[in-house]
């Protein structure tokens, strides 16, 4: 009985010290942004969360998205509008991507569920964008919807449906597909420090 308990304590001390390294390396990635069009910057923070999402379960990755982007909020510039909505689509990324590679633990698994996951964070990126974080800006920033758009500076996006369907869509696309890639080839090489 001592025995399993002890083993019980290593494992959980083993799960939060791998869990406390990959949010501190998500977290640090989060200020690696690379500029992509208007205020859509590119940045490969998830990356920590999706590994641990297949290391150890989805509960871990989604945790370590939302470890990031509280530690992002004492220095966020977008009242945590930012933050929240980085949580619903890199926070969609990584349990849709872990939940099915837990039932299919096998490099076909693996890619099936990173393209899942992408389409199902582009459709997510897309509803939040309009819904929840252009509104935000307009409200934060004094900006109306044409002002948005003008920003962009994309002749034919000439309203909020295209801007989300012509450049959230496809840079989610992007994003996801960088993260997903890096993940692939990453996982098996590095799968045996996850789980010692």
């Amino acid at each position: 009985m001592t025995a399993k308990k002890t083993r019980s304590t290593e494992t959980a001390v083993f799960t939060l010290t791998r869990c406390g390294v990959l949010a501190a390396m998500s977290v640090i990635l989060y200020y690696i942004e690379i500029p992509v069009i208007a205020f859509y910057k590119l940045d490969i923070s998830a990356l920590p969360a999706l590994l641990a999402g297949f290391a150890m379960g989805p509960i871990h990755g989604f945790a370590i998205i939302v470890i990031k982007n509280l530690i992002h909020l004492m220095g966020s510039s977008t009242a945590g509008v930012g933050e929240m909505a980085d949580i619903l689509m890199s926070g969609t990324l990584v349990l849709v991507a872990s939940v099915i590679y837990k039932n299919n633990r096998t490099r076909k698994g693996a890619l099936i569920s990173m393209v899942c996951a992408v389409i199902a964070m582009i459709i997510v990126a897309v509803m939040v964008n309009y819904f929840i974080l252009i509104p935000a800006y307009e409200t934060m920033f004094h900006m109306d919807a044409n002002a948005i758009i003008a920003y962009v500076g994309l002749s034919m996006v000439d309203s909020l449906v295209k801007l989300v369907l012509l450049v959230t869509a496809p840079f989610n696309l992007l994003k996801g597909c960088v993260i997903s890639v890096i993940t692939f080839l990453l996982y098996k090489r590095i799968s045996p420090l996850l789980h010692q």
